[in-house]
């Protein structure tokens, strides 16, 4: 397991049963095969440690895909809707609603993704702003995304946060791990694959790494394979 994974694993394995975790989703249906299987793992990991989960989107697509992921791992491990994870949805802003949801939860999204009050919620009783959040990820495909969760929550907050990233923008963020700005982050399919097998459920991202290893071993083998007849040829001429 890579340390960035591993640091993010044990982020939220040493959360206490109960504690809130806001996720937030800022991707969409483009990067679904490399983000998505981030999200799965996470909510299973929170159900499976008891945590309980408010979801919001900074991104409009992120508001369905999140609700899935919530969905399926709600089934599997028996959770409840409203008592153990909610789903906020959609709010436009970007850094705004970020610096709004800091001081007023409720103020911010006084509603779910379907309408109905917050206050008709178990899971987010005494929930007013990030004093009462434990732990805050970022599941980003762009901006806005995990930087604007590190300059807001983390910076000017204190928050610990988690990301999770495509594979081609990963690297811009790793200064961010080093200066402990971030306690965690996953990179690609390989990053969610990797937490999968830490918390021991494979999924999607598992999977496609296997899929993704083959065609890659198949492309190493042709291009050995064409190297071979090029030197025989070369050895024919002379």
């Amino acid at each position: 397991m890579s340390e960035p994974v591993a640091l993010f694993y044990e982020a939220v394995e040493n959360l206490n049963p109960g504690s809130k975790v806001l996720m937030s989703f800022d991707y969409g249906p483009a990067t679904m095969p490399e983000v998505y299987p981030m999200n799965q793992a996470l909510v299973r990991h929170c159900f499976a440690k008891g945590l309980k989960i408010i979801g919001i989107a900074l991104w409009p697509e992120g508001v369905s895909l999140a609700q899935e992921a919530f969905e399926q791992a709600a089934q599997e491990y028996g959770k409840e809707y409203g008592v153990d994870y909610v789903n906020l949805g959609y709010k436009a802003g970007g850094i705004v609603v970020i610096s709004a949801v800091a001081e007023d939860i409720p103020g911010t999204f006084p509603q779910d993704y379907a309408g109905r009050p917050i206050e008709e919620f178990k899971v987010t009783e005494g929930i007013q702003n990030f004093d009462n959040i434990d732990f805050i990820v970022s599941l980003s495909a762009g901006d806005p995304g995990v930087r604007e969760w590190v300059m807001i929550a983390q910076g000017r907050y204190g928050m610990k946060v988690g990301g999770g990233v495509t594979a081609v923008s990963a690297p811009e963020y790793y200064p961010y791990l080093n200066a402990g700005q971030l306690k965690g982050l996953m990179g690609g399919m390989k990053g969610a694959a990797e937490y999968e097998t830490m918390i021991q459920k494979s999924g999607t991202a598992t999977s496609g790494m296997d899929a993704q290893s083959i065609a890659h071993g198949v492309i190493i083998f042709f291009i050995i394979f064409a190297n071979i007849f090029y030197v025989i040829g070369k050895r024919k001429k002379k």
